[in-house]
């Protein structure tokens, strides 16, 4: 028997944590939470976490599980996402897993493989013979090696091309070997996969709302405390959606309006992206927050 596996995904500011806890309660469950940025300490307000109050609700998992400092793949949160569903479910309880993070959702439940690391000096070697050979000799090595990924990507697209050739060169697997399950059906758990998808003005209002929200709970003194730490503000963690605007004001580039009313438009284009992604998706289910009521009685058959 598959284990059942419950997955809510939106945009941001669509309410998906405050429908998963609303959920999870009902059926008692525990929240896996997919999203890139809530992994790391620290950054709370900028990446919207649940409250203390809200986990002590209902348990969440793979929230403050890294430093600003360090990096996490797709591969990584795909080993510690499975080790929680499946710990959730021995202990009599039903996994959601709820994120706006697409990438981490189908890394979790489809079936993929992802390629190891590779060691800096083969990538060094792809890209002396780039300089020595040509890009577009390298790109021909590619074709012969891997016809499937070559076709996906343009013949100037050296960052692409480096990395589908360093994955072959280090496993002599070609990097399509490793997406073959993208595509394949749930053949992990038995999944509902519910994506929010409410009125955009009504989004939009939501996010807005956040912002300032964020704003007042203390995004910029949270900013200034994770920099007093020693973080580099270069960090690729701290250079996401609020913290690099936040970074700017403090540097003086930005004033106070003009970093919030950034946050905001980033914001929305960030939202438009997550929902394209979902739209994309196979197996989806997009709900109103009308459908809500509707889409719970589907999943209640999972109740205890």
């Amino acid at each position: 028997m598959k284990i059942p596996v419950i997955v809510i995904g939106g945009p941001t500011a669509s309410g998906k944590t405050q429908l998963a806890i609303e959920w999870a309660l009902k059926l008692d469950g525990e929240i896996i939470s997919c999203d890139s940025r809530q992994i790391y300490k620290y950054m709370d307000i900028g990446t919207a976490k649940p409250t203390f109050q809200e986990r002590k609700l209902v348990p969440h998992h793979l929230i403050d599980i890294i430093y600003p400092d360090e990096v996490m793949s797709a591969g990584e949160f795909q080993k510690l996402a499975r080790r929680c569903i499946e710990d959730v479910y021995a202990r009599g309880k039903i996994p959601f897993l709820v994120g706006g993070t697409g990438l981490y959702i189908r890394a979790v439940i489809r079936d993929i493989d992802f390629p190891p690391k590779v060691d800096a000096d083969i990538r060094e070697r792809i890209k002396e013979k780039i300089k020595n050979e040509g890009l577009s000799k390298v790109y021909r090595e590619l074709v012969e090696v891997d016809p499937v990924t070559a076709s996906k990507i343009s013949p100037n697209d050296e960052i692409r091309i480096t990395r589908a050739l360093e994955v072959y060169y280090a496993t002599g697997k070609p990097i399509s070997f490793y997406r073959r399950g993208i595509d394949i059906d749930y053949p992990r758990y038995d999944i509902v996969y519910f994506v929010l998808n409410p009125p955009r003005d009504l989004l939009y209002r939501r996010i807005e709302e956040r912002v300032d929200k964020m704003i007042q709970l203390g995004l910029i003194e949270e900013t200034k405390n994770i920099l007093d730490m020693g973080y580099s503000p270069d960090l690729p963690s701290l250079q996401t959606l609020g913290y690099r605007e936040i970074i700017k004001y403090l540097q003086g580039i930005y004033d106070l309006k003009s970093a919030v009313e950034e946050i905001k438009k980033e914001t929305r284009r960030y939202a438009k992206r997550q929902l394209t992604w979902f739209r994309n998706e196979t197996g989806v289910r997009l709900i109103s927050y009308e459908e809500v009521e509707d889409a719970f009685c589907e999943i209640s058959r999972y109740r205890k």
